[in-house]
Parts: C-alpha cells; structure tokens; sequence
C-alpha cells in the first residue's frame, strides 16, 4: 500500500499556511501553494496506480483534505474543485479519455476543474444558463457556466447542461475549444485567489469522445465509485474549524475563561469528523449526509466567531486569522449547499433553544 509522505505534506502545510493570508484576499493564483501540493504528492492522492497516482482510500482522503483546509481554505478548496473532476472523469470516463487526462493531473503538469452548480444550487430558476444539443455525434453548447473556480487556469472543466427536453449531459470541455471564453475573477468576499469566474461558451462543438455521461436524468448521480464527494464539503468545514478551536485552545492556556468554550467545541468537531469517517466508510443517507453539513456548518460558524472574540480588536484587523477564518466560515452557507442542506442549516442557525453545542 502506498502511503501519504507525511514529512512532504507537513513542509506543504507550512508553505500553505504562510500564504494563506495571500490566497485568500489577493485575486492571484496562489502558485507557492499549489507547487507545494504538488511537490508532496497531494495531486496524486485520488488517481489510480495505473495512471501515476496513489489510489488512497476515502479514509485518507479527508484526513488530507481536513489538514489542508486548517492551514489555507482557499488552497484545499481549489483542490476539491480539481477532485470533483478526477472523481467524474473516473467513474464516468473512457479509458482513452482517462489515459489522456488523469496521468497529467497525477504528476501536476495540467489542471482540471468543474462547472457543474447549474445543474445543482446556481441559477435553478428559469431557462437553463448552459443549454446543451446534440447533433448527431457532435455536442453543441451554448451560455454560461456560472461558478468555475481557477477557470483560467484549466486545460479542462468537466461541466453540466441540459437539453431542450429537460435531459442532462456532463462533458468535458476543453478550455481552448473554440467559442470559450473565460470572464474575469468574481469579487468574492474570501478566497479570492481561488479565482473562481464565469465561463461563456458561443456555440462550442465538441466531439462525441469528450462526453461523460447522458443524455439522462439527474445525471449529477450517476456512476458508481463513490468515495468522498458528498463529504468533502463537511470534511474542509471540519478543517477550518480545528484551526479555529487550536487558536482559541492556545488562548485558553493563558486565559483560563476560554478554556471551557474550547472543550466544548473540540468535543463537538471530534464527534462530527467521527460520524463523518464512519459515513465515508460505511455509507450514509442523503439525510444524514445533509444533516452533518448542518451541524458542521454551525461548528465552523460558531469555532471561527469564539476565535475572534477571544482576539479581540486585534482579531478585527486584517492581519490577524482570526477575521480571515470568520469570513470564510460563511462560505460553507453557500458553497455546495443544495435545498436539504440548506434547510437543516437554516434549522440550526434559527433555533430558539440558545447556542448549541454537544
């Protein structure tokens, strides 16, 4: 079995968290990070052997993915982007297509990304923004992909449309195809070197061999690997809450009166990382996977905000990370938060009963 270099990714870790501040109020593309990454293996991680890569386990997967979003969000989630891909050219992928893609996203020389939020939470309402037709073995699309992060800087995003009969596609589009172009990055409010844009595609024709899936249903729920994707999400907020909770624990050596505020969350992150190893490798219900996003998305909320009251003032300055976590603590209400997510968060955060911890 191969197994994760962990001298390799505590040197990554620490090259991440010193440009964490960087990655996440600078809309340029944090490249220190991502060569570290990639220097320590971390590119290779979910790739199967035969294509360069080092095939770990769901297990593993979030135990990285958890440490790399305490040390820098906006890196590991520009990783999650690149994984989501990986995870569809995999369970979806010819073998062709998958030779030609995955062993240059295993050794780090090309970067693929996804485009699928049109057919999951961005813009439900109304005509589709990515109209797809097929026309014979040609595929031809035309409109917006509304949420694509490091755009510009993919050779590939696997991306979702629909048909005028209502049925969907998932495909890979070549970003040099010709009809793309890329829109400039979105002013978010954090992770902005994640540098996540529009794509717009004016009748873009794509060759029978870059198509994934469908025409079909729901089509976000097919292929048959599994593995960490519905997870991930919770598995990043996790993160940036153990960071949080290490910060407020540190506090709370010199100033006992936090000590019990920080128990409390740590209990609650390790019986939520608990439940979510135990889901990724067990299984677990849509319901339950909604209502751990919930409960990690109030943690991480409530970790990041009890880190900067424990700052203080200082914590209100940019300088500190105790403001950068708190703003990025709001991504999660709105990052790959589908309907039943978004209503169990909506259930914590409006309670009556007071705080809620475990």
């Amino acid at each position: 079995m191969i197994r994760v270099d962990m001298d390799a990714l505590d040197e990554a870790l620490n090259v991440l968290a010193t440009h964490a501040k960087a990655a996440d109020g600078v809309p340029v593309w944090p490249s220190e990070s991502w060569e570290a990454i990639q220097q320590a293996g971390v590119l290779r991680w979910s790739i199967p052997t035969q294509y360069g890569g080092e095939e770990h386990g769901a297990v593993t997967l979030l135990e990285g993915y958890a440490r790399l979003a305490s040390a820098c969000l906006t890196t590991a989630f520009i990783l999650s982007q690149r994984e989501a891909a990986v995870r569809r050219i995999i369970d979806h992928g010819n073998a062709e297509l998958q030779r030609e893609l995955l062993r240059p996203l295993a050794c780090g020389g090309q970067f693929a990304t996804v485009g699928l939020s049109q057919l999951t939470t961005a813009r439900q309402h109304g005509p589709p923004p990515l109209a797809a037709r097929l026309d014979g073995d040609t595929l031809a699309l035309q409109g917006t992909i509304p949420w694509v992060t490091g755009a510009a800087q993919a050779e590939h995003i696997v991306i979702g449309a629909v048909l005028d009969d209502g049925r969907q596609v998932l495909a890979v589009l070549p970003r040099a195809a010709e009809g793309v172009s890329v829109g400039p990055p979105l002013d978010l409010m954090a992770l902005a070197g994640s540098l996540t844009a529009e794509i717009r595609c004016g009748h873009v024709m794509l060759e029978k061999k870059w198509l994934l899936a469908g025409p079909g249903e729901r089509v976000m729920t097919t292929g048959g690997r599994g593995g960490t994707g519905g997870l991930e999400t919770s598995c990043l907020a996790l993160g940036l809450a153990r960071a949080a909770v290490a910060y407020l624990t540190e506090e709370a050596a010199r100033r006992p009166e936090f000590r019990l505020s920080a128990d409390r969350l740590e209990r609650t992150r390790q019986g939520l990382w608990t439940e979510l190893l135990e889901m990724a490798q067990t299984g677990s219900t849509a319901d339950k996977a909604a209502t751990l996003r919930a409960r990690a998305n109030s943690l991480v909320l409530r970790a990041t905000q009890a880190a900067l009251t424990a700052a203080k003032g200082t914590g209100f300055l940019k300088e500190h990370p105790a403001q950068r976590w708190a703003r990025q603590a709001l991504f999660f209400l709105v990052w790959s938060c589908p309907r039943p997510a978004a209503e169990a968060t909506l259930a914590y955060l409006t309670a009556d009963e007071g705080p809620i911890c475990s």
